[in-house]
């Protein structure tokens, strides 16, 4: 689990709800639940409107990235492709067959396979950059999703706020009514904003940084697999792919 992103959330909110209560204020002061449905469903369905479904889809399911990244093990991928070297430079390419059909990384299996079956360099490296480049952008989509719902949480929430104070211009020959209105118009502003740059915009960061380095651990084992295709020294290539780990 990424504790920094759980101890970030905790402390954003937290500083919020704690800045009230210092003011004086009560937690139940800012829950209102007309505004939190405005801004809410505002901003979830102008989302839905801008995204395909399968993008929509992906985010939801990359958006437990942020406390619980994919475990990439580079230090153990790069052992791994040096002793898939020592193995190629003792028993050949075919050597490597046994290796490929239980890998537990499908991206590794699929270099590995494709230099069993013998392909030249080249042509393993633009096979497996297609792979990378498709994926990095199916990926990044998915995280631009949550950068659409902070860009128009604090919009909605503004809508929320005109018609709070709309209700409540209806409503002046009614003092009852003055505060709920009141209260939803200025809630669902903070509600707007505070989504947007407490939640969403960050998710958005985390997600990329996180599609950034998965691209960078695949391109590693690119140049591993190769290097191997190459028949590069086991040493040259550790040195090489030390570099990614820095």
């Amino acid at each position: 689990m990424d504790i920094l992103s759980l101890i970030g959330l905790i402390i954003a909110f937290g500083a919020i709800i704690g800045g009230n209560f210092l003011e004086g204020g009560h937690i139940s002061s800012l829950m209102q639940v007309t505004a939190f449905v405005i801004v809410a469903g505002g901003t979830v369905g102008a989302v839905m409107l801008q995204t395909e479904i399968s993008v929509f889809a992906r985010s939801l399911k990359i958006s437990m990235w942020v406390f619980f990244p994919p475990k990439l093990g580079s230090d153990l991928a790069v052992e791994n492709i040096v002793e898939w070297s020592n193995i190629a430079r003792k028993e050949g390419l075919l050597g490597l067959e046994a290796i490929a059909e239980t890998v537990g990384d499908p991206f590794s299996s699929k270099g590995l396979q494709l230099l069993v079956d013998g392909s030249e360099p080249e042509v393993i490296r633009n096979i497996l950059e297609v792979e990378v480049d498709v994926k990095e952008h199916h990926d990044l989509e998915a995280a631009k999703v949550y950068d659409g719902l902070g860009g128009y949480s604090p919009t909605i929430g503004i809508i929320g706020a005109v018609m709070g104070l709309i209700h409540v211009m209806n409503n002046l020959a009614d003092p009852s009514k003055l505060g709920p209105g009141i209260a939803v118009a200025f809630v669902a502003t903070i509600y707007g904003v505070g989504l947007a740059n407490l939640l969403f915009l960050p998710m958005a960061n985390k997600l990329k940084a996180l599609v950034h380095h998965q691209t960078q651990y695949r391109e590693m084992v690119i140049e591993g697999i190769v290097a191997i295709a190459e028949g590069e020294n086991p040493r040259n290539i550790e040195t090489k792919l030390q570099g990614y780990l820095q």
